[in-house]
């Protein structure tokens, strides 16, 4: 599967007695693409982001009538998981932006919002009356990497500790062609998915 760490990843009781200038320890994820760690993580990939898919978990793709896939979740026994990434200036701090706005609507919907900081800076928590919310944003280059747990309140713990997990282990790819600050970076499904949504679509009809 994949590593449940954040932030630094601890060695064992050997690495631990060496000096702080001799041990270089792993930063966990998420991870830019020119820095992708190669590991034996399986991952789902997105195009704009290599997602691991928890156990157990199962994907509920949103398309768009459109057409585009407008997200991607992931769906566990404690609740809803979905990892975004949107362009961002190649100044860090847009996170605290955006989530500054998505309080004050989550407040105006009637939720309870607080913050929480987390091992990549703030986090949002709120209660609403459907379920319990977190969003964790990562400010990385040129790249806002959003994930958001969705459920009931008696697994919230659980189901953050399962996006923490999933966030340590994505990967983004940005791009390099030029995008307005906010866009959200293009979801690609694999062959596979897509087949199977258009058999879907078709036995439908």
């Amino acid at each position: 599967m994949f590593g449940w760490g954040r932030g630094k990843r601890a060695g064992d009781a050997a690495d631990e007695a060496l000096n702080a200038e001799e041990q270089d320890l792993e930063e966990g994820g998420p991870f830019d693409a020119s820095e992708a760690p190669d590991d034996e993580v399986e991952r789902l990939d997105l195009g704009s982001v290599r997602v691991p898919v928890p156990e157990g978990g199962q994907l509920q793709v949103e398309v768009d009538p459109a057409g585009p896939v407008r997200a991607v979740h992931l769906v566990t026994p404690v609740g809803w998981l979905t990892v975004s990434a949107f362009a961002a200036p190649r100044s860090s701090g847009l996170w605290a932006e955006v989530s500054a706005e998505l309080a004050e609507q989550l407040r105006k919907d009637g939720a309870r919002v607080y913050a929480e900081e987390g091992d990549w800076g703030p986090e949002l928590v709120a209660d609403s009356q459907n379920a319990a919310l977190r969003f964790v944003g990562v400010d990385g280059p040129r790249w806002l990497l959003r994930g958001v747990a969705a459920g009931p309140g008696e697994h919230a713990e659980e189901c953050a500790k399962l996006l923490y997990a999933v966030l340590d282990e994505t990967i983004v790819v940005r791009g390099d062609e030029p995008m307005p600050v906010r866009t959200p970076l293009p979801i690609q499904l694999p062959e596979a998915i897509l087949r199977h949504i258009q058999q879907a679509q078709n036995n439908g009809q």
